[in-house]
């Protein structure tokens, strides 16, 4: 709970989600991931995601995920990978192992 005070997060108006907010992002120099069961995915431990700076990440819902839009917005899917037929985790879930993994690699 504490890290909703360390962590950048914000809130957007609806009528900006997701090419407006996206453009923003890239603007401010950020680039934007989306989080994706996708086969052009990349793994989120693909060391060619480490070191690419500022990143925005986009998380959808576990059932639907992220609108074709949103996806189409952000600049590159990643995915988690996961075994035993395992295909989704929630938000919280996804975040959290995200959110370890990139930021492990600014080490």
């Amino acid at each position: 709970m504490g890290t909703v005070f360390q962590v950048p997060w914000a809130r957007v108006d609806e009528r900006a989600w997701p090419c407006g907010i996206a453009h923003d992002l890239h603007e401010r120099g950020f680039s934007c991931l989306a989080l994706a069961l996708d086969d052009s995915a990349v793994a989120i431990d693909s060391p060619g995601l480490a070191g690419q700076g500022r990143r925005a990440l986009f998380f959808g819902s576990e059932g639907y995920g992220l609108s074709d839009e949103a996806l189409a917005a952000c600049d590159q899917k990643v995915i988690i990978p996961m075994s035993n037929g395992v295909d989704s985790l929630n938000v919280a879930a996804s975040s959290a192992v995200a959110f370890w993994e990139l930021f492990s690699q600014r080490r």
